[in-house]
């Protein structure tokens, strides 16, 4: 894989950022509206719909080895990642906490690829890394004091990330050659079924008719589904699995300064803080010529 200069990268890469930070404000606003079996299901379902009519129009092939490998791909990124991650968040778990938990990533990206990939970290790398989960920890180190939610409510998104961690993995193990659009199509559909399933099981489909609650499913098709997983394809695909995991440490401070501007949760300090060290940690591990040349390996 060759990968593109710095400067060049960073525009999707800080829309990936973005995007990314928004599922976890739109998993806050739908499950304030509806359970978070009903919001999946219903988001799922106005993706896949929209996504399957463009690839009819642009004659999009679906081969059985491209479906076989995308549907597994999305077994794991959508189904397991987005089930565990939103209902933690319905049992009480923060945007914050729940950002915090899924950054953890890089991390677990890095040795996954170093057993599967054979990709070695090296100093600076996991110096970058490590000072990023630092920066992260001080963004939401008061959540987890305040004992207001059971601890094993947070294992849910511990279980979503490490889901989230071993797709990457794959994804760059793999190498695809089809396009973004058509693996994002084969997995919002593989998520649209596995969500569908689980509402009907849990006798939660029936969507509500509040307006707030289609603001979140319009919210999370655009922002989330076709802008945030569709950069992070498009991310780990031009730049590789150990960078795109690394920018995801920057969608816990931006989580927090997002729900601050729309739900009035408070900024601290230690929250400025800890998001200029969580900025400096993902500069010193995307720019350390370990992460390069581990990703053109990979």
């Amino acid at each position: 894989m060759s990968i593109p200069p710095l400067r060049a990268s960073l525009a999707p890469s800080l829309a990936l950022v973005v995007l990314w930070s928004s599922g976890f404000i739109g998993a806050e606003l739908g499950t304030r509206e509806a359970p978070a079996a009903t919001l999946l299901a219903w988001r799922y379902l106005v993706a896949a719909a929209i996504l399957v009519a463009v690839c009819v129009w642009r004659r999009e092939r679906f081969e059985r080895d491209v479906v076989r490998r995308q549907v597994l791909l999305g077994s794991l990124a959508q189904v397991a990642y987005l089930g565990l991650v939103v209902g933690g968040v319905a049992l009480g778990a923060t945007a914050g906490t729940t950002a915090l938990i899924a950054s953890l990533q890089p991390l677990v990206v890095v040795a996954l690829a170093a057993a599967v990939l054979g990709e070695r970290a090296r100093g600076a790398q996991l110096g970058g890394l490590g000072l990023g989960l630092a920066g992260v920890l001080l963004v939401v180190g008061g959540d987890l004091s305040s004992g207001d939610v059971a601890w094993w409510v947070y294992l849910l998104p511990v279980g979503g990330m490490l889901a989230l961690s071993s797709a990457t993995v794959l994804q760059q193990r793999w190498q695809p050659s089809e396009s973004v659009l058509l693996s994002l199509t084969i997995q919002t559909l593989t998520g649209a079924v596995g969500f569908w399933l689980l509402a009907v099981v849990d006798g939660s489909a029936t969507a509500p008719t509040t307006g707030g609650f289609w603001t979140a499913v319009a919210w999370v098709v655009v922002l989330s589904s076709f802008g945030g997983y569709g950069s992070y394809l498009y991310v780990t695909r031009t730049q590789g699995a150990t960078r795109a995991s690394t920018w995801l440490y920057l969608t816990p401070p931006t989580t927090m300064l997002w729900a601050a501007l729309m739900f009035g949760d408070r900024v601290t300090p230690l929250g400025l803080v800890g998001l200029g060290v969580s900025a400096l940690g993902v500069a010193l591990a995307i720019r350390s010529p370990a992460a390069a040349t581990a990703d053109v390996r990979g």
